[in-house]
């Protein structure tokens, strides 16, 4: 079974394909591959998992005719060395703007390569192949790009929406199940901030998902997805509910621009950031202590982390979340759980309330097992 989903952004439009296998399905895959002027860019670890599976596989097959671009695996990667390096791989091919790139890999080689694709020679299609769970229920959706700077994550970027994803749930059975778990966090903030029945669902399912039970997982991404398009078509370029989509993410950004890029998994660390966002609505009186339990619990359940780097001050937050790219003439923003299913942006939030309430949730962590 095949599941679409139209994002309707007028000259922008493109469609989204869930399923299993989907890429051994030559109506489906070659939507998204023209080897005449395609280049694949992806990693080692992808592109070996590919030459291991060709004997068996349609897709290999289909696609041996076009060139790869191999890229280094992990968020240590992206930045400008990796861009320069694909660029001029482009330019000594002479590839001209009827070039597509096509992002094979997980949320770091589709942020990368969507980059790319928005600055070479103006601007050319890409396609996202999306291969990791929190890149298929997030990362590969709405047109973020971008690589990182010494100084923040994400720092630069643009707007540049591919031209299709294709979902294969075939390619979670190669993932390590530290990255299967990190994807997870992203579906859970979806829920936390959309829709509470979702949540509920959630509690219920995600061993199901974890143990990759095709119609619960077909099922997730495909929510995840909606919900995803529909908040785009209404704020392409996040100008305001698009925002929501960042819940936890000041902190988690805060926490692997501290630690080095890719010794957290993002996953991980918006684990942790909605963790922290929620315990800040919660210290704010805007949160009920009920739903900050039931937001911990189910992210420590599911194996995910709910504390930051151990020797990571309240100090170290805010120096660099004053630098997020959600900070407006100097005024630092949060999206913040009202309820579960519900949340709103916070302005002007005083520093020191600020940093006593992460003062509190590093020490006053009675809730805290782990």
């Amino acid at each position: 079974m095949i599941e679409k989903i139209h994002v309707n952004l007028n000259l922008n439009s493109y469609n989204i394909y869930i399923g299993n296998q989907l890429l051994d399905d030559i109506s489906i895959s070659s939507v998204f591959l023209n080897h005449k002027n395609s280049v694949i860019v992806t990693n080692e670890t992808i592109y070996n998992i590919l030459l291991k599976n060709k004997a068996n596989s349609n897709f290999y097959n289909y696609i041996k005719d076009i060139k790869f671009f191999l890229i280094q695996d992990g968020e240590y990667y992206k930045n400008f060395k990796t861009v320069e390096s694909i660029i001029s791989f482009l330019l000594n091919q002479q590839y001209g703007r009827d070039l597509s790139l096509i992002a094979l890999g997980g949320g770091v080689v589709g942020d990368i390569t969507g980059f790319v694709a928005s600055i070479y020679q103006r601007g050319i299609n890409f396609f996202q192949i999306p291969t990791t769970l929190l890149a298929q229920v997030d990362a590969s959706i709405g047109g973020k790009t971008g690589i990182n700077h010494a100084l923040g994550k994400n720092m630069i970027g643009s707007f540049w929406q591919p031209k299709g994803v294709l979902i294969d749930i075939n390619f979670l059975s190669t993932l390590p199940k530290k990255h299967f778990i990190s994807g997870i966090a992203e579906i859970i903030k979806y829920a936390i901030i959309f829709d509470n029945n979702f949540f509920m669902w959630l509690e219920k399912n995600l061993l199901k998902i974890l143990q990759l039970e095709e119609n619960k997982l077909l099922f997730c991404i495909k929510k995840c997805c909606e919900l995803k398009a529909s908040i785009i078509e209404n704020d392409e370029k996040e100008n305001g509910s698009r925002a929501f989509l960042n819940l936890g993410h000041s902190f988690a950004h805060a926490i692997e621009t501290y630690s080095g890029y890719g010794k957290w998994l993002h996953g991980n660390a918006v684990s942790v950031g909605i963790v922290m966002a929620s315990y800040l609505s919660f210290q704010l009186g805007i949160l009920k202590k009920d739903d900050l339990f039931k937001i911990i619990n189910i992210f420590y359940n599911i194996g995910l982390p709910i504390k930051g780097p151990k020797h990571m001050k309240p100090n170290d937050y805010l120096i660099l979340m004053s630098r997020d790219k959600k900070v407006l003439n100097g005024i630092m923003r949060f999206i913040l759980p009202i309820s579960i299913g519900k949340v709103k942006i916070f302005s002007s939030i005083d520093k020191n309330i600020l940093l006593n309430a992460i003062k509190k949730f590093q020490k006053k962590i009675y809730f805290f097992n782990s």
